[in-house]
């Protein structure tokens, strides 16, 4: 038995009896409910973690250890997200294959992991990178490819259902998400198609399809990247250049299940930020499609969507995206110079920074004209980047007095703007049609109000071909492939027809996995194809047919890999029917908010799919999701003179007395703000041996700022190096105590020491520091000792049920320090003291487990302590006595007695005599539990 609190020598000790006991290994067991909670899928960087990583797997691992205590089987598994770009990257510069880098980079975060006593089931562990893993992505790829939606039934079915659908009726009137082109067909020209021509028509209805897409390509990376992976224009890894451009990729056709994926936010408790931004991504729209003939052009028509049909008699501009596929043909000769040059500049701009800027104007005159159908006004076409071409139609009519941008377009370029309503002369009435007014200037809706004239309007237009009422949404279909070779392969190659085109097919879900081929280089091929395609002339299916190049996004193997938890080695399904039905969905999810309109979208279209199948009995795959908050770096600073001969600094309460630079210094070789000289000298090649430094009080002070941590700012503090110095347990108790769990706060590793005492005044329960001998005592608890450790077991539960993190930790400081101030070493008390503190401080607990003789094995399958209230009553109460309304003495008397027997008892009290002074009180008035008033007549 250990009688110092050796932390290194616990903490390693029970890290080894948990991996060798396989203590966290979860069962589908019937017998016990069940909880499942899951971190978000990391991706291991070469960088591995630093402090600010752990804080929702803390948090996480809190909650599976607290439920284990509670009776339920735990799920809480671990896995890495591993197929990605900056692999890749690396592998491009050095001709290293990714698998080698990313293996590396595991066995790290592992390390890491491990180390802070996370009770993972590692039996579990998956990596969308493996064979074995990416084979179930590649297989749900093939049952989208192999659906379409049914907009009757509202749920995704199988291909074959529309095939007896098209031989049956065929495709008019059909209810279907598809491709808007598609051309509606009958029975009977379904029936008399080839074989290839039926193929053909029906990858207009796949839920996976292929599709020319505008989308965000990186040159230097040689690949499509996805909207959160571009910032301000540049690639978030390796800041390059990122541009639009069309291209022939797969895509997923999320769109259908935009009214579940808004449904589904009011059945899961995420946070309401969370559901906004999905539901503004997401965008729902109620409107109206319009059509414009263009003039001198007979066989095109510009469609545009607009929620206010209303408003078209005062459009007075027409917009298109300038990647819009009609713009050359559209540009007249005069124009085409200045188009040319507006293209290309708009294809350096990233979709958010377009669709986001609305102060800023930019635009060119094609110098084309459309019609506008209710009134036969000519209406100039403008290019404006603000318009998208895959969003809606990739055209938008401009009423400059019905919204602020197109108000400020047409400012900007000398454009009139008609009023529409009487009476409401600013922007924002116009734009409100809850608004009173009657339209003016507007033919057939002139006089009427806002629903008469909307109503009137979509009736005409449909009446006359030229329009119709329409549900459309902001989102669009999810790009589905990217240009690189560190990704899923998509099992599909491609096939001449009679007629020689090249069409998907699937291969034979047999042949899954379909394995990345071997390439002699990580790059682009020389004539612009994806790395894939260097093994094009060996890597052929059946040895005839092209695989596709391009390999699946990030998104994918991470859009499930819940599921693959449930049963990780099932080499015969995803998971087992048994493991589905019994985890069903995760009970709590935490991760970044920063996942909101990606990762999390994309899971709740991948989830709703499954159940659409019958692979899934969930709708929602998580039920509870918690965003935790960023912990923010503490820079450090040092003071450089400008302008000095001899490389000087300068302390900080110094600076403001000389000309400085102040310059980010590393915070790893900084304590309580204080620097040490010979580190600093030694990290840095721009400090001289003989560099000077002016302190103070023989000090070199740092300043301090609260920053994001980064290796630019030398803010990052690695937990390898606190948990040598402190250990895990500390770590994990520091970071909760910090602060909520999802807000921001501020690192500072000046201050944990204070958990670490924490935890030495826990140790100091059970061992005297002095002789290292045992204090526990098998003793009666005192009630001012249950009344304190009750105090802490209701307390404890009723945060960590409410996901309250860090005020688990003040209450068990208090109690710890109560039960000092008291003294008590007694066993019963301590034993479920230390099971409290055992989800926060694993190693320390099971060791004190241990200490108490305990014969469980593990801490972590004890139960939960019950809070009992009657601990908590008072028996006395500790009543003011009070002569003619002035409080002079305290009395405590039991909570039963009667204000009779109270009374009595105050009377004959020695203190009281005293104070009467021989007098008779005229009257004794008893408030029971408030004051006892004794009144003495004058």
């Amino acid at each position: 038995m250990r009688t110092e609190y050796q932390f290194r020598e616990i903490e390693k000790a029970w890290q080894s009896f948990w991996e060798a006991n396989q203590t966290f290994q979860a069962k589908v067991n019937p017998a016990k409910p069940k909880y499942y909670v899951l971190d978000m899928f990391p991706y291991p960087s070469g960088a591995g973690l630093h402090v600010g990583h752990p804080l929702g797997y803390i948090a996480s691992d809190i909650m599976a250890r607290y439920k284990r205590l509670q009776g339920y089987e735990v799920l809480h598994p671990m896995g890495f997200d591993s197929f990605g770009l900056p692999a890749e990257q690396y592998a491009i510069q050095t001709g290293q294959h990714p698998a080698i880098t990313t293996e590396q980079n595991i066995a790290r975060y592992i390390e890491q992991l491990k180390n802070m006593g996370f009770s993972f089931d590692w039996s579990r562990e998956v990596r969308t990178s493996d064979a074995s893993y990416y084979k179930w992505t590649q297989w749900i790829f093939m049952q989208l490819f192999n659906s379409w939606y049914n907009q009757d039934s509202d749920k995704a079915e199988s291909i074959e259902t529309l095939k007896t659908i098209l031989g049956a009726k065929g495709s008019i009137g059909l209810k279907a998400v598809c491709d808007e082109e598609v051309t509606r067909i009958t029975a009977e020209q379904w029936n008399t198609m080839s074989a290839d021509e039926q193929y053909a028509y029906l990858l207009s209805f796949r839920l996976a399809y292929l599709d020319d897409s505008v989308v965000n390509w990186c040159p230097q990376l040689g690949t499509v990247l996805a909207n959160d992976e571009v910032k301000d224009g540049v690639s978030e890894r390796g800041g390059y250049p990122v541009e639009q451009k069309k291209m022939r990729q797969w895509s997923m056709r999320i769109t259908a299940y935009a009214d579940r994926l808004l449904r589904g936010l009011d059945e899961v408790d995420w946070a309401d930020s969370l559901k906004e931004q999905q539901r503004n991504w997401i965008g729902k729209s109620i409107g109206t499609d319009v059509e414009f003939a263009i003039e001198n052009v007979s066989d095109k028509k510009i469609k545009v969507f607009t929620t206010r049909v209303d408003t078209i008699y005062g459009v007075s501009f027409m917009v298109l995206a300038p990647e819009h596929e009609w713009v050359s043909e559209l540009t007249t000769p005069a124009q085409k110079v200045a188009v040319e040059e507006y293209v290309n500049w708009a294809k350096t701009r990233s979709e958010l920074d377009r669709v986001s800027e609305v102060k800023t104007v930019s635009g060119v005159f094609t110098g084309t004209y459309v019609i506008n159908p209710v009134n036969q006004e000519r209406v100039p076409l403008f290019l404006a980047d603000y318009v998208l071409a895959g969003y809606g139609t990739g055209a938008v009519m401009g009423v400059p007095s019905g919204d602020q941008r197109d108000w400020n377009f047409a400012k900007h370029f000398d454009l009139p703007i008609p009023a529409i309503l009487d009476g409401q002369k600013d922007i924002e009435k116009q734009a409100d049609p809850t608004k009173e007014g009657k339209y003016i200037h507007s033919g057939m809706i002139n006089g009427m109000g806002y629903k008469e004239a909307t109503d009137t309007l979509i009736t005409w237009l449909e009446a006359n071909g030229i329009g119709k009422g329409k549900v459309q949404y902001r989102m669009r279909n999810a790009v589905f492939s990217r240009q690189r070779y560190w990704g899923e392969p998509v099992p599909v190659y491609f096939k001449p027809t009679a007629s020689g085109d090249l069409l998907p097919y699937l291969i034979e879900e047999s042949e899954l996995p379909l394995e990345l081929p071997k390439i002699d280089k990580y790059l682009p091929t020389e004539t612009g194809e994806p790395p894939l395609g260097r093994a094009a002339a060996d890597w052929k299916y059946k040895g005839q047919y092209d695989y596709e190049w391009s390999t699946m996004p990030g998104w994918a193997g991470s859009s499930w890999y819940w599921y693959r938890y449930m049963d990780a080695t099932n080499s015969g399904e995803f998971a087992s029917k048994e493991a589905i039905n019994y985890w069903k969905a995760v009970d709590l999810y935490i991760g970044g908010s920063e996942h909101a309109t990606g990762h999390l979208l994309y899971s709740r279209f991948w989830n709703k799919f499954l159940k659409d199948l019958g692979y899934v009995p969930e709708e929602e795959f998580a039920k509870k999701l918690i965003n935790q908050g960023m912990i923010q770096g503490r820079s450090n600073f040092v003071y450089r003179l400008k302008d000095s001969a001899k490389v000087t600094f300068v302390s900080h309460g110094l600076k403001d007395q000389y000309d400085v630079a102040a310059l980010h210094v590393d915070v790893n070789i900084v304590e309580n703000d204080v620097l040490d000289l010979e580190a600093f000298k030694k990290s840095r090649n721009d400090v001289p041996a003989d560099a000077e430094f002016i302190l103070e009080d023989g000090k070199y002070v740092c300043g301090w700022e609260v920053e994001k941590m980064s290796k630019s700012k030398f803010n990052v503090v690695n937990p390898d190096d606190l948990i040598a110095k402190y250990g895990a347990d500390t770590l994990r108790v520091y970071e909760m105590f910090l602060g909520p769990l999802e807000q921001f706060k501020p690192w500072n590793t000046n201050s944990i020491s204070g958990s670490h005492n924490f935890l030495r005044k826990v140790w100091r329960l059970f061992f005297d520091d002095n002789t290292n001998t045992v204090k526990v005592v098998d003793a009666p608890a005192t009630p001012e000792e249950l009344k304190v450790l009750h105090t802490a077991i209701r307390k404890v539960q009723d945060d960590l049920d409410r996901f309250s993190f860090n005020t688990v930790v003040s209450t068990l400081m208090i109690c710890v320090n109560d039960l000092g101030a008291l003294k008590c070493h007694k066993k019963s008390v301590l034993r479920e003291l230390v099971i409290l503190l055992s989800p926060y401080a694993p190693h320390i607990a099971e060791e004190l487990w241990a200490a108490l003789g305990e014969q469980e094995g593990s801490i972590s399958y004890a139960s939960f302590p019950t809070f009992n209230a009657a601990f908590l009553e008072e028996n006395d109460f500790n009543y003011p006595i009070s002569f003619n309304g002035k409080v002079k003495l305290t009395l405590a008397f039991p909570v039963t007695a009667t204000p009779a027997e109270i009374e009595a008892a105050v009377l004959a009290n020695e203190q009281v005599t005293k104070h009467l002074e021989g007098k008779t009180p005229s009257k004794v008035i008893v408030v029971p539990k408030r004051i006892v008033n004794i009144v003495l007549g004058k």
